[in-house]
């Protein structure tokens, strides 16, 4: 009898750490590494943040709290929600969790029965289907293409669904892609979605606020209000208010969710951390300003890679709308051999070859669902970023 549980059998470990913890050993043994896989920004969490954390403390907020979290950020919650994408929202229709992972993972065990599909667009986020996994449903992968900018598309969403059909997860902008929807492309989606009314959407929304060249974000029930009672729509604090280690995430829905969300967090991990939440409730009610400023280093970051990988031999990268990450297509390096003689046979032969050559750490494609492609996240020094491509350029140029 086996001591570890189906339900782990079912699961892998995140390539994205994986590749990540790589990156550190090899950095700690002397090597000079340039980690591009973490998706994490570089800047510091504002000091008002901060300092919100610090009096909560001092306060003496250090007690357990609400399961799915106190009544001030759930307040500050509904303003933003209301505030930032139109949707309104009651407290009793507010979960928060212990960053925004907790919070998919609360709503697809709560909710998915052995039998349910759960529709993927890939290139996806790396838990998205292991999550599902764990809770017994089926994943449904559905691919884009590079000439869609890795967009999903109507009729391959109608496609996918199925009276099995339990769940969509949609993230826009996207995790691994950066590519974003517009209104008119979401509105297309949802469109479809009307017709499944046993369909649910998860959105995730997480990359929100890190858009650019003008791009205006939008999330599904805001798009289309009669998608509303059958949303949750997801968001966190870990990256526009570069607040990563604080893990919190939250989420809006219909309060039979929401419940039932909350029963099982108070069976696993119960509250967030309580400093971490009256910190979060200062990012959401607090300014705002810093995030254009953090967002033009972003933008110039990515013109930078994008223009950069695009002149690699073998590479091709569409110029993403918004997070903080680039998923080049190395469809053109495939079948040739390293200096030493060592052939690319796929995408994560590329990745692991390239850190053995040149340092640079990269997350293979295929652990996105979508090959042979590999994501770097742009989110550290443009001199890193630099020295990273420069690299990757003679890595390519090396291969015959």
């Amino acid at each position: 009898m086996s001591l570890v549980s189906a339900a782990m059998q079912r699961i892998k470990p995140s390539a994205t750490i994986a590749i990540s913890n790589k990156a550190r050993v090899l950095k700690a043994e002397g090597r000079d590494i340039i980690a591009l896989s973490a998706g994490e920004p570089d800047f510091e969490t504002p000091d008002n943040v901060k300092e919100a954390a610090i009096k909560a403390i001092r306060d003496g907020q250090t007690r357990y709290t609400a399961v799915d979290g106190i009544p001030e950020l759930k307040a500050a919650i509904v303003a933003k929600f209301k505030r930032e994408n139109g949707l309104t929202y009651k407290p009793s229709q507010i979960t928060v969790g212990t960053g925004g992972k907790q919070v998919l993972f609360n709503a697809l065990l709560a909710t998915v029965d052995p039998g349910d599909e759960v529709i993927i667009p890939a290139p996806y986020w790396v838990s998205y289907p292991d999550i599902v996994n764990f809770a017994g449903g089926t994943p449904v992968a559905v691919e884009t293409t590079l000439e869609d900018n890795f967009k999903l598309r109507p009729a391959a969403l109608e496609a996918a669904i199925t009276p099995k059909t339990k769940w969509l997860i949609f993230n826009s902008p996207s995790n691994p892609s950066g590519a974003a929807y517009s209104h008119d492309e979401l509105k297309a989606l949802t469109d479809v979605l009307v017709k499944y009314p046993h369909v649910w959407i998860l959105t995730d929304d997480m990359y929100e606020h890190l858009v650019y060249d003008d791009f205006q974000f939008v999330t599904p029930a805001q798009v289309e209000p009669s998608l509303y009672d059958r949303t949750l729509t997801m968001n966190g604090v870990s990256k526009a208010y570069c607040m990563t280690g604080w893990r919190i995430g939250y989420a809006g829905g219909p309060e039979e969710l929401i419940k039932a969300m909350g029963t099982l967090q108070s069976q696993s991990t119960s509250n967030p951390s309580s400093i971490a939440q009256w910190a979060a409730v200062e990012a959401l009610n607090g300014p705002q300003d810093f995030i254009a400023e953090n967002n033009k280093s972003f933008k110039e970051r990515r013109d930078l890679v994008v223009s950069m990988l695009n002149q690699a031999s073998g590479l091709t990268c569409p110029k993403p709308e918004g997070a903080f990450y680039v998923y080049p297509s190395c469809a053109g390096v495939i079948g040739k051999k390293t200096a030493s003689g060592k052939v690319i046979t796929d995408d994560e032969v590329f990745a692991t070859e390239l850190l053995d050559a040149e340092g640079v750490a990269v997350v293979h494609g295929s652990a996105f669902g979508l090959g042979p492609a590999f994501r770097i996240s742009y989110a550290t020094a443009t001199k890193d970023l630099e020295e990273a491509c420069l690299r990757i350029q003679r890595f390519c140029g090396s291969l015959r």
